[in-house]
C-alpha cells in the first residue's frame, strides 16, 4: 500500500500538523489518546492519532495473549518486538513526510473513526 502525499489542515493545537502527526506515535497509544482528545480541527492529525491508539493496543493485546504460552509467547515476542520497532519508526517518518499511510484494516477503521471525535 503506497502512502498518500496530503496537505494537512492546520492543528488546533497549534503545532505544525505533520509534528503533531508524528507525536501521536511518540509514546505509542498514549499519545494517540493525548491528540484524540484534544485535536479538533485536523483530520490528518485525528486519523493519526487513532491509527496509532488502533495499532498498539492491537500489538499490546498480541503480547499478552502470547505472552501466557511458555515457548510460543518468547518465540512471537522475540519476532514481534523487532517487527513492532521498524513500524513504530516508519510511521513516525511518514507523518512529519506528510503522508496519509493506511495500515491494513487498522487504517480503514481509523478512518471511519475520525468523523466520531
Amino acid at each position: 500500500m503506497q502512502p498518500t502525499q496530503v496537505n494537512p489542515d492546520p492543528s488546533s493545537t497549534g503545532l505544525d500538523p505533520k509534528v503533531a502527526a508524528l507525536l501521536c506515535y511518540l509514546v505509542g497509544f498514549i499519545t494517540g489518546i493525548i491528540f484524540l482528545a484534544i485535536e479538533k480541527q485536523s483530520r490528518f492529525v485525528k486519523f493519526h492519532a487513532m491509527q496509532s491508539t488502533a495499532v498498539f493496543v492491537v500489538l499490546v493485546a498480541i503480547n499478552l495473549i502470547f505472552g501466557v504460552i511458555p515457548i510460543i509467547g518468547l518465540l512471537v515476542s522475540f519476532i514481534l518486538t523487532p517487527l513492532t520497532f521498524i513500524l513504530w519508526i516508519a510511521l513516525m517518518l511518514l507523518a512529519l513526510q506528510g503522508k496519509l499511510f493506511k495500515l491494513p484494516y487498522i487504517g480503514d477503521w481509523a478512518e471511519q473513526q475520525i468523523g466520531k471525535f
